[in-house]
């Protein structure tokens, strides 16, 4: 999931997105109000934590105008705010939860879960083919057998299924996945990539995580998947592999 965490103190949005990138999640941290509009309206993250006392622009502030753009997805206030009159400006402003600091990081995780069991709309099961993808319990499956993915390769299949049929460029999965700026000296996707095709018993050129040359990666849409790749049967000829997973059948 994509997790948006809005707070100006350092050191509590550090732990914040550790605790939060332990169950797996993407977090992307801004330090005040405007940018924590900024990073909504692009990210459109599946749920935000936002901090009241925000510099530059004020959490409630923030919190509206976040709610002009998207009603639906969740926010939970996070704040040290302990007034009654607060709490209801801000759920009558559309904040879903509210906490007051200090506060149990369990307790705050256990509240991103149910807000995000909430919210159907957050996509929480992903599928391609046999594929299924729960993004809630952070699990995998292929017709039907568990596959034992690591939180990387779990978050990179993930973005590729959420952009199911756009072609997404190494560039652009190093700043979505790692977090890395470009650089000419790694190939650490190519590398996670094979480890996907190995773990979904997918070898190149790929039926689920397809390549596109030149270009990068896409996970292809549901009437992409009923083509044939270049030198590859079409699905209705797919071989057989043990345990009833469809493989291309290679030149």
């Amino acid at each position: 999931m994509k997790l948006l965490v809005a707070e100006d103190d350092r050191a509590l949005a550090l732990f914040l997105t550790r605790g939060l990138e332990a169950d797996g999640h993407r977090v992307r941290w801004a330090a005040d109000g405007m940018e924590a509009v900024a990073a909504y309206q692009e990210e459109m993250p599946d749920l935000t934590i936002l901090d009241l006392n925000l510099p530059r622009k004020d959490g409630e502030q923030a919190l509206a105008e976040m709610r002009v753009h998207d009603a639906e997805l969740p926010v939970l206030v996070l704040t040290a705010r302990q007034e009654v009159e607060t709490r209801i400006r801000c759920l009558d402003l559309g904040a879903d939860d509210f906490m007051i600091k200090p506060f149990s990081l369990h307790e705050l995780r256990a509240r991103c879960r149910a807000l995000l069991r909430r919210k159907r709309e957050a996509r929480l099961m992903l599928r391609v083919g046999d594929l299924e993808l729960d993004r809630m319990e952070h699990t995998a499956r292929r017709g039907g057998a568990t596959i034992a993915l690591t939180n990387k390769e779990f978050a990179l299949l993930e973005y590729l299924m959420l952009r199911r049929g756009e072609c997404i460029s190494r560039v652009e999965l190093l700043d979505a996945v790692w977090n890395m700026e470009p650089a000419q000296t790694t190939n650490i996707v190519d590398v996670y990539i094979n480890y996907l095709r190995r773990k979904l018993k997918d070898p190149p050129p790929g039926f689920l995580v397809r390549t596109v040359r030149g270009r990068g990666y896409l996970v292809p849409s549901e009437a992409e998947l009923r083509l044939p790749l270049p030198g590859v049967a079409a699905p209705a000829e797919v071989a057989a592999a043990p345990g009833g997973l469809p493989l291309p059948i290679q030149n």
